[in-house]
């Protein structure tokens, strides 16, 4: 098995991507064919979401055999039927004893003012995106479900800029691996989770940045619409997880959110992290967490450097891995 700072170094994990770039919307699956472990985190106001109440304590069924990112708000999420079909095809499910029954939770974005905005991820956008997956290399920023991504909307959309999907993973003493995707469609900026210092976000035509946090506490309106701002994800593990132990990872990993996205958790926003554990290893659940808020905060700052200007909305133009 390659590393490639990924979350397709958590061994089981697949990623594929299916992108549109002319109508700048997209989908990323995250495919786990044996079946993990799986619980949810929202904490956005304004989610896009399916099969989310699946992944929470007190359920039935306990592990996924996918989780679908995708573009098209509310209507991309028909490319969850893609994705079904592809995995009953080849067995991948949960059986019922009358048939396989894929489980494959998903989180959308809205992208439908960055391209057209009829332009949306349907079944066969989803079918395409698992052909793709695969365990090596995962490519970044304008690609999948961030191919209309952006950030800094929280001051009005005339001050954006370009996102997309960011990757990172991290090893622990032991070897236990958790690995991170997220696709980065924020209102408010992107920064530095150690310096603190601005990356991307709302910009002046002078290329400066507003700072949409200190607007906000100088008496800026925020300008955001309901639902049209999103940062949704999936940490993966190779750690042995309940579901409950499930959902604290994904609760745990929003704090990465919260040190990279300000403000974050917005009214405006639907953010959505789902957790998977392939259940090979022991690990402490706690420094799972620990681990698991650093790759997200890596994976969003990815998610903006890797991100090209589309759509016209200047991007900082560094394509990432295969990219």
């Amino acid at each position: 098995m390659g590393s490639w700072d990924a979350i397709t170094d958590v061994p089981g994990i697949l990623v594929g991507h299916a992108t549109d770039p002319e109508g700048l919307t997209g989908c990323t699956v995250i495919l786990c064919p044996e079946g993990a472990v799986v619980g949810v985190d929202v904490r956005g106001g304004a989610p896009g979401t399916r099969e989310t109440d699946l992944c929470r304590p007190m359920h039935l069924v306990e592990r996924a055999h996918g989780v679908l990112l995708t573009g098209g708000s509310a209507f991309g999420l028909d490319a969850a039927a893609g994705v079904m079909r592809f995995l009953e095809e080849r067995g991948w499910g949960f059986d019922t004893g009358a048939a396989v029954v894929p489980i494959v939770p998903a989180a959308v974005i809205y992208d439908l003012g960055v391209g057209s905005p009829k332009a949306r991820p349907d079944a066969e956008m989803g079918y395409r995106a698992c052909l793709a997956a695969t365990a090596g290399p995962v490519a970044q920023g304008n690609v999948g479900a961030g191919t209309g991504a952006s950030v800094g909307k929280l001051l009005g959309p005339q001050y954006a800029m370009k996102a997309g999907v960011g990757t990172a993973s991290l090893r622990l003493p032991g070897g236990v691996t958790v690995g991170v995707l997220v696709v980065v469609n924020a209102a408010g900026d992107v920064r530095n989770p150690d310096t603190g210092q601005i990356v991307a976000g709302a910009r002046a035509p002078d290329g400066t940045f507003l700072d949409c946090r200190e607007a906000l506490l100088r008496g800026a309106a925020s300008r955001g619409f309901p639902g049209t701002n999103t940062t949704i994800g999936c940490v993966a593990t190779d750690a042995r997880l309940t579901k409950e132990q499930a959902n604290k990872l994904a609760q745990m990993a929003h704090d990465g959110l919260a040190r990279a996205i300000d403000p974050v958790h917005t009214p405006y926003d639907g953010d959505t992290l789902f957790a998977l554990a392939t259940g090979q290893k022991e690990a402490d659940l706690t420094a799972l967490g620990v681990a698991a808020a650093r790759a997200v905060a890596l994976a969003v700052v990815r998610a903006v450097r890797y991100a090209l200007p589309a759509g016209g909305l200047p991007g900082l133009g560094q394509p990432g891995p295969e990219g």
